[in-house]
């Protein structure tokens, strides 16, 4: 069709789409599905090839979050049943680290729930980068820690720290309706104040949280505009406890609709399928490896993914391969210094994130899906092994 010539056209010289035409996209039909898929797929390896690149998630601070955030599972008031904890040490992050190394990750994220560090919360997680460093040659870490102020993102480059994960969640317009307190400007001040100290931004969305087509166009547009090198997708999982324990708004079909928006939109940007890929896209995973080039291996922050084993067949199956340590991940017109960063699943306030348990079926909606969802009971925090 001439929307999508058009669109991989653009996609090629990375120029910026319509409003009008990524709203078409979204628009598009289940029976011009395929042809939307292969059409973002060339415009995802012009600039990526078939390279995944693998991140893995360490939540050195799990729940208790001050911040209402209607999505997360750590916010204020949740009643989710999620595993809560106070901050990991350096040696057990690290150790959670390895893990997610070995089994072939080439970022690892470090999370912790909460508005934002203190300066004490700054050095215990730089001595936790330093740790991640050391044992493991080469990794690359991105922190997500909520709102920084003056000087904290400069101190986290200092310690060793790559990247900088900090999502605008949704619109600008319905921000408000997600979250009282915190605004939308301080999420997008705080993406200025680690790209200003030389960190490598990430900054996402949150699909399925009731918002229309056009509040996912405008945060996809306001994230083209703020220039992160990594746009994580995350598709919401209601968690029972949350105000959205009840919205229940995804299906496969609109979850690649929703990612090849964001490749044509964002064309040579680092696109991260993050939470909720299980649960949301399920046997149609292996397509959106077409639409992105990044994805998590393992668990999240308090749900479960599937076996990292089975991410990687699903690599090897669908005829892509695992992104190398000693390759670059961004195109060389956009490679910079600490190269691009990735994100996760969220599930904190910083970050922005869902999975969990799914809620009962919305009336009109697609059934939920609760048995593909499980709160988190391994890994960090627990004396379980990690799923890595």
């Amino acid at each position: 069709m001439d929307l999508l010539n058009t669109l991989v056209d653009k996609g090629l010289r990375r120029e910026l789409p319509t409003r009008e035409e990524a709203l078409a996209v979204l628009a598009t039909s289940d029976d011009d599905l395929l042809d939307v898929v292969a059409a973002a797929g060339k415009v995802r390896r012009q600039w990526f090839g078939r390279r995944v690149k693998l991140n893995y998630l360490v939540n050195l601070k799990s729940g208790l979050c001050p911040e209402d955030c209607s999505y997360c599972s750590q916010r204020l008031g949740s009643k989710a049943e999620i595993l809560k904890y106070t901050w990991l040490k350096p040696d057990e992050a690290s150790q959670a680290a390895a893990a997610g190394v070995a089994g072939g990750a080439k970022r690892v994220c470090l999370v912790a729930s909460g508005r934002g560090p203190t300066d004490r919360d700054v050095d215990r997680v730089s001595k936790t980068i330093e740790a991640i460093k050391e044992q493991n040659e080469g990794v690359e870490v991105c922190a997500c820690l909520g709102l920084l102020s003056d000087g904290q993102a400069e101190r986290l480059r200092s310690a060793g720290a790559d990247a900088y994960n900090h999502n605008l969640n949704t619109s600008e317009g319905t921000y408000g309706d997600i979250t009282t307190t915190h605004t939308y400007a301080d999420r997008v001040e705080t993406v200025h104040q680690a790209q200003a100290a030389g960190l490598s931004a990430c900054s996402g969305l949150i699909a399925g949280m009731g918002e229309s087509d056009a509040d996912l166009v405008d945060v996809v547009f306001s994230l083209r505009e703020l220039d992160p090198d990594s746009v994580p997708v995350n598709f919401l999982i209601p968690f029972e406890g949350t105000p959205l324990a009840k919205e229940w708004n995804l299906t496969p079909q609109r979850c690649l609709r929703i990612l090849a928006m964001v490749r044509f939109v964002c064309p040579d940007v680092e696109v991260r399928l993050a939470g909720g890929r299980e649960v949301h896209l399920r046997s149609m995973q292996p397509l959106a490896l077409h639409l992105v080039n990044s994805i998590f291996l393992g668990d999240y922050l308090t749900s479960e993914g599937q076996a990292g084993q089975a991410d990687l067949d699903m690599i090897t199956d669908a005829g892509f391969e695992v992104e190398g340590a000693g390759t670059t991940t961004l195109p060389t017109h956009r490679a910079r210094q600490g190269d691009g960063c990735g994100s996760h699943d969220g599930g904190c306030a910083p970050c922005g994130d869902a999975p969990g348990e799914a809620a009962a079926e919305s009336p009109g909606g697609p059934a939920a899906r609760t048995d593909l969802v499980a709160v988190r009971r391994r890994g960090a925090g627990t004396d379980l092994a990690p799923n890595a």
